[in-house]
């Protein structure tokens, strides 16, 4: 197809082990997925349904990056997360059938603006400012789900200049991955190529330029970034 203007370059992950990458469609995250992390947000951990919000593809940024601190925040904070890849395309998927549906596994962060997400809450307003902006999705390589097996137990953890700020388990997570998978595809039918990033534990925290980022997740790579300054 021609186009008028130059079509922006596709965004992929690396596979570990592979030299071919993975094409970042979409990216959906979940909010408020550990109850410790609902708690510490003044919300209500019960097990309501899950919700959604999403980001662009341009928000992923690679292991070791440098993230500059964004524009229009004074609380910029992390959110460790483990990421879901999706290789096969789905609607209204069964819950038996949701581990199917993933290619892989990977550690990643959900960064975010929090002043202006919770400016947006206050005024019942989208959260896009602050949560979806470039480079606001770094992410390890990706695991095949051959290799990992589907993780539904394991350490998730979260160090700031080697000081602990998030620790947990998967098993805490309030909706199973699959439970999230087949939630989600009732609503948008999933493609290989969109990512799912699965909630945050609690311990949630601001970060300053120079910090030094580790996410840790059991059997996945570690996932290393530094906040720059503004770009």
């Amino acid at each position: 197809m021609a186009s008028v203007i130059e079509p922006a370059p596709t965004v992929g992950a690396p596979v570990d082990g592979d030299t071919a990458r993975f094409p970042i469609n979409r990216i959906y995250c979940v909010g408020r997925n550990y109850a410790a992390h609902a708690r510490e947000m003044g919300k209500n951990p019960d097990r309501d349904p899950p919700f959604f919000f999403t980001k662009f593809a341009d928000a992923y940024a690679p292991d070791g990056s440098v993230l500059p601190y964004p524009p229009h925040t004074d609380n910029y904070h992390h959110e460790i997360e483990l990421v879901v890849a999706v290789g096969k395309a789905g609607r209204d998927i069964a819950r038996s059938d949701a581990a199917a549906h993933v290619f892989g596994y990977a550690t990643g962060l959900d960064m975010t603006r929090r002043d202006l997400q919770l400016d947006a809450r206050e005024k019942g307003r989208p959260w896009d400012t602050g949560k979806n902006f470039p480079l606001s999705a770094p992410c390890t390589s990706i695991i095949p789900a051959s290799r990992s097996g589907h993780l539904r137990t394991g350490a998730i953890t979260l160090d700031v200049n080697g000081e602990r700020r998030q620790e947990a388990d998967l098993s805490e997570l309030i909706w199973s991955v699959d439970e999230i998978i087949a939630d989600l595809s009732r609503y948008y039918t999933l493609f290989p190529g969109d990512i799912i990033m699965t909630g945050t534990p609690a311990g949630v925290a601001a970060v300053q330029p120079g910090d030094v980022l580790l996410g840790r997740i059991s059997g996945l790579p570690d996932l290393n970034v530094t906040i720059g300054e503004p770009a």
